[in-house]
């Protein structure tokens, strides 16, 4: 069972696009984008949703709570953060490319790290790829492939953990990448994002990202 308790829900409906409270979502909250069965979650972005301020594309995604439903961010100097998740990827845009995991930044347009699946027309794949930020003054993310040949409708598993110590470590598909983070993100309150954030905003309403997830879990340990 996903314990939907220390997240809210943002869906592609509105301006700006409405945020689903922590309460509601325990209490059994579901429509056309977001439901949770089964001890699953569906989550599903059209190209033609509405955007949160700042952002060009559409998103069905969760955001940390604590169990009152306020924001909780965090630095990571302060526990070791890991975010776990089987996800499924079933639909893609055009574009091929959704965001379905994220260390985002308070108060800020540029995350962290943003894990993105990209699948491949020519390919007939998909791989999954960070897109990091070392420092929060760098405009443009680093880009770098965790795993290949990751099929779409293929169910796998995600980590990402970020240490006391800035050790960053993010793994999928049984494949993993590791670096260190500048000492100037310590300052910087953080928060965990999951779900499916479309990397696209052209085509018709049928047209979007979609993911299952059937496992995940946020957790700051000593």
């Amino acid at each position: 069972m996903i314990d939907l308790a220390v997240w809210n829900l943002s869906i592609p409906v509105g301006s700006p696009p409405k945020t689903i409270a922590t309460s509601r979502l325990v209490s059994g909250y579901s429509d056309k984008y977001f439901n949770s069965k089964e001890g699953k979650l569906f989550f599903w972005a059209p190209v033609t949703g509405s955007k949160t301020a700042n952002a060009i594309y559409p998103r069905t995604e969760l955001r940390e709570t604590f169990e009152d439903g306020s924001l909780r961010n965090w630095k990571f100097t302060q526990a070791n953060n890991l975010l776990r998740a089987t996800v499924k990827v079933s639909k893609v845009p055009s574009s091929g490319r959704v965001v379905i995991g994220q260390i985002h930044c308070y108060e800020s347009t540029k995350p962290l790290l943003k894990l993105e699946y990209q699948y491949s027309d020519s390919r007939q794949t998909g791989k999954v790829v960070a897109k990091l930020r070392r420092s929060p003054s760098q405009s443009e993310a680093q880009v770098i492939t965790v795993a290949d040949d990751v099929p779409m409708n293929s169910r796998f598993q995600y980590m990402i953990h970020l240490g006391t110590a800035g050790d960053l470590s993010v793994g999928a598909h049984g494949e993993a990448y590791r670096t260190r983070l500048n000492s100037t993100w310590k300052s910087e309150a953080l928060y965990f994002k999951a779900g499916v954030y479309t990397q696209d905003n052209t085509g018709y309403s049928s047209e979007g990202g979609e993911v299952l997830f059937s496992s995940l879990n946020a957790q700051h340990t000593q």
